[in-house]
């Protein structure tokens, strides 16, 4: 359970950073309050977090080496896909999913009601970061590593990632964003991408 927490905390914490996500807690945090929108944000997280181990426990019913291998090229893949990314980046390229977070924001805000309502803050946090990890490598991650090892585990220790990553977003996100690189983020994250391959594949030797 230890491998499997410490697995799911430091892809979730590494692979968030700067992510889709992470700014539009941000962006939210500006305008709103910043509890409100960290108790929508960390509950569409958790949210997410549940229903993708729940995924990978159904995946793990598949047989044991399609599985694995499937788990191999899933980490291995996006892993060399990422540090492609970077190495076609700028040295001091910044992050941009600033201005798609941006535009999500400005999209909901035309359907939310009583824009500063108590409720409604929660409600957009929780939609508008919901359906950005929909479909996120992070979330194919989660849902790889619950099939492989233990699910309470992953579920613990992704959904604490979460949590750091958003209370970051909620708190400094602004003065943190004007120094990360976006290139050196997308390199740590496929070279973690690799290691989790590798360690998988060496678990089924």
């Amino acid at each position: 359970m230890l491998a499997a927490f410490t697995a799911g905390l430091l892809l979730i914490t590494f692979s968030e950073l700067g992510d889709k996500t992470f700014f539009i807690a941000m962006l939210l945090a500006m305008k709103h309050s910043r509890r409100l929108v960290y108790i929508g944000v960390i509950a569409a997280l958790a949210a997410m977090t549940v229903l993708s181990v729940l995924m990978g426990q159904v995946v793990a019913l598949l047989p044991k080496i399609w599985l694995h291998t499937a788990e191999i090229v899933l980490f291995v893949g996006v892993g060399i896909k990422l540090l492609y990314d970077a190495s076609q980046m700028p040295v001091n390229a910044v992050v941009d999913e600033v201005k798609a977070a941006e535009e999500t924001i400005q999209q909901s805000e035309t359907v939310t009601a009583k824009r500063g309502s108590r409720r409604s803050i929660v409600l957009q946090s929780f939609a508008l970061t919901f359906i950005a990890e929909w479909g996120d490598r992070t979330q194919f991650a989660t849902v790889a590593l619950a099939a492989a090892q233990n699910p309470w585990g992953v579920t613990i220790g992704a959904i604490l990632g979460h949590a750091i990553c958003a209370a970051i977003a909620v708190i400094g996100g602004r003065l943190l964003a004007a120094r990360i690189s976006e290139r050196v983020v997308t390199m740590v994250g496929g070279a973690l991408f690799i290691l989790f391959g590798i360690i998988a594949w060496v678990e089924g030797m």
